[in-house]
């Protein structure tokens, strides 16, 4: 397994991370995910272990907190062994402090967490949503207390904007308080909008990309195709509203590239659509999951090899797509791109 640092801090992690967003599974998401017990949890972690992946991903939203207890237990007896990423700041009850990253929602959502977790610190805590009612400066000063506690080593942010980044970012500097070393964020070859901006803020701000949903949501398992209704037993009957949006037309187009590499290279689609997200800037680790060992074991399978210079041209033709302005002139215009050459 080879191990990268996440963004500009001195925490190395791997390639591939286990997302257990499938563990203790309920309710017309989560459940469509999985709902993995216990001794379930503690094989799939087995496994991860025996390949090397040793950060394990949740967060107090997926289940109500039953996910975090799950991966608890599964970790019980070899806390030493792996890294812990949790997030939080999305709705958890319907009072008025349930939600967001105030200094109260912070300090009894960390304390929380780590009771369920079975541990008495985090790796990495990344915040789950942009709280724009709390100022950012609340927000770092509680996150520094609980880092010099001992509570947390690293902090992160998950599904911010740019500018909602970059103003953190600056007040951590400005004031001395930890600052954002990971950005889990969507990224797939049916969803690349993480391209146009906040690809270059993590290169030039050193925040390294924790992927999810590397799959497209479901899209890139292998078992979509044109002309063709979804399979049955797909979670996307379920679940398609709750993720991003994608464009039916490039996700046949991108499918098609992806069975003819698979066909050259015998590896499998999901595979093949890991390893090309492995092979882009500022990716640290891509978050997969699994409700069962086959999947596990499959996805694993990404890792350790690397699509041809000219596989990765074939799937990038294939899922590209215009930027929004003010960002397609620098791909578009030779006087932008000279100034300021895009991301590749």
């Amino acid at each position: 397994m080879e191990y990268r640092r996440l963004g500009s801090s001195g925490l190395k992690v791997p390639v591939l991370s286990f997302g257990a967003g499938t563990f203790g599974g309920k309710g017309p998401l989560f459940g469509a995910w999985g709902s993995t017990d216990a001794a379930e949890a503690r094989r799939l972690v087995d496994i991860c272990l025996e390949a090397g992946v040793n950060l394990f991903d949740t967060a107090d939203v997926y289940t109500d907190g039953a996910s975090e207890e799950v991966l608890g237990a599964a970790i019980k007896g070899r806390r030493d062994d792996v890294m812990l990423s949790t997030k939080l700041s999305l709705p958890v009850g319907e009072g008025p402090n349930a939600a967001g990253s105030s200094r109260s929602r912070l300090i009894s959502g960390v304390e929380k967490a780590l009771k369920r977790l079975g541990t008495d610190y985090i790796d990495l805590l990344q915040l789950h949503a942009f709280d724009a009612g709390t100022p950012v400066e609340e927000v770092l000063s509680t996150l520094d207390t609980l880092v010099r506690s001992g509570k947390l080593r690293y902090v992160g942010v998950s599904n911010f904007s740019g500018w909602q980044l970059m103003k953190s970012l600056a007040a951590a500097d400005r004031q001395g308080y930890p600052r954002y070393v990971a950005n889990q964020v969507y990224y797939s070859l049916v969803g690349r909008d993480y391209e146009w901006e906040l690809m270059p803020l993590g290169l030039d701000q050193g925040v390294g990309a924790l992927v999810w949903s590397p799959l497209g949501w479901g899209r890139l398992t292998g078992k979509i195709r044109r002309g063709e209704p979804w399979p049955e037993g797909s979670r996307l009957h379920n679940t398609a509203a709750f993720g991003p949006p994608v464009d039916e037309e490039k996700l046949y187009d991108v499918v098609e590239v992806l069975d003819a590499i698979a066909q050259e290279t015998g590896k499998t689609v999901p595979q093949i659509a890991i390893n090309w997200l492995l092979r882009r800037p500022t990716v640290s680790s891509v978050i997969i999951g699994a409700r069962n060992e086959e999947q596990l074991r499959q996805n694993l399978g990404a890792a350790g090899w690397s699509l041809t210079p000219e596989e990765v041209a074939r799937l990038d033709a294939a899922s590209a797509t215009t930027a929004p302005y003010p960002y397609f002139p620098y791909y578009r215009q030779e006087g932008f791109a000279r100034i300021n050459p895009p991301v590749v």
